[in-house]
């Protein structure tokens, strides 16, 4: 397309309407325009976002473990891409095994599968030396939110910047954000905290206390305040991606009483998992891929169908709408296209 003069992915249509040249190329089929726009895009992603969080599964079975939810269970670890919703890599752990455990070593797992790994976001179980002088030293961004320790407590009595926290359209909150400098006692190098603080709705009794904290140990020293607050705050969407695991794919329960097959068990789940998103990401239309498994059942693979052979050809029959049929039409293109790679 380019040798020919054309300018813009819209040039393709040129290739696309001339049977002649792709007859000659062999290029028999071609994806839709919009394909090419996302593989640009895809390819094109210099970094991604590594969001890490653990999570509870419940479960009555024999080798299960008290969890700190004072519930039996399973307790494991899920690295995810923020831009994409893949899970890198998982460890399915005991109950009793804490979330901080051997987190540089998860870490350092999830960057050698993902070398374009840029940014870390997680919960305190990060919150580690070994975790954030390793981030600094590899140039790894991170936004951490900190254990509020008695040292901690006493450089949160230090800020003095303290302003309005808005929201990243501009609305006001509740909330005003400060900053202070923190070393921990293995850190090699100092950070940054952001400080959030709020009225406490309820006074303590014995320990009164006029706000409540919230505190991000980042490294980010490009972005202002209020900028690293709405960058971590993203990191919540980690929990829709593990809730979609658990509740969409059947892992909120484990099918064994020995640990093993539940490990076998819920890495088949998070397979089915990625193998869904990434049909989300790769033959599918943009709007698709914020849509759950419960939504594509309903408005994509529960159509109603027949399949029929007359004379030598398979037919498909579908009982459903021009609109529905016209995406399967363009779905089977991709994939077929897919196939040809």
């Amino acid at each position: 397309m380019l040798e020919g003069g054309g300018r813009h992915i819209e040039d393709l249509r040129e290739i696309r309407d001339d049977e002649a040249l792709r007859t000659m190329i062999g290029l028999s089929e071609m994806p839709s325009l919009s394909t090419y726009g996302d593989w640009l895009a895809r390819t094109a992603t210099s970094k991604y976002t590594l969001d890490v969080d653990a999570t509870v599964i419940e479960a009555e079975k024999r080798e299960a473990a008290w969890t700190y939810k004072k519930v039996k269970g399973y307790q494991p670890i899920l690295g995810f891409l923020a831009e994409n919703g893949l899970c890198l890599t998982h460890e399915f752990r005991a109950g009793n095994v804490a979330a901080h455990a051997q987190a540089l070593k998860f870490l350092k797992r999830c960057v050698q599968l993902c070398p374009k790994i840029k940014r870390v976001r997680s919960d305190s179980a990060f919150y580690q030396a070994d975790v954030i002088n390793w981030c600094q030293k590899r140039g790894l961004g991170f936004t951490i939110s900190a254990d509020q320790d008695v040292g901690l407590k006493e450089v949160i009595k230090t800020v003095r910047d303290w302003t309005p926290l808005q929201g990243p359209n501009g609305e006001e909150t509740d909330r005003e954000v400060g900053t202070a400098i923190h070393m921990l006692t293995k850190t090699k190098e100092s950070f940054r905290l952001i400080v959030q603080r709020w009225r406490d709705p309820q006074l303590a009794l014995f320990e009164p206390n006029e706000y409540c904290y919230y505190v991000i140990t980042t490294n980010l020293d490009d972005l202002a305040a209020e900028e690293v607050v709405w960058f971590h705050n993203q990191r919540g969407q980690v929990e829709n991606l593990i809730k979609e695991v658990k509740i969409g794919f059947g892992m909120e329960q484990m099918t064994s009483g020995e640990f093993p097959a539940n490990a076998l068990w819920f890495a088949l789940g998070l397979l089915a998992y990625n193998l869904t998103q990434a049909q989300k990401l790769i033959f599918l239309d943009p709007e698709w891929r914020t849509k759950t498994i419960a939504t594509l059942r309903w408005q994509l693979i529960e159509t109603a169908g027949r399949v029929i052979r007359h004379g030598r050809r398979l037919i498909l029959r579908l009982a459903t709408t021009w609109e529905k049929y016209a995406l399967f039409l363009q779905t089977r293109r991709r994939l077929k296209a897919f196939g040809e790679l």
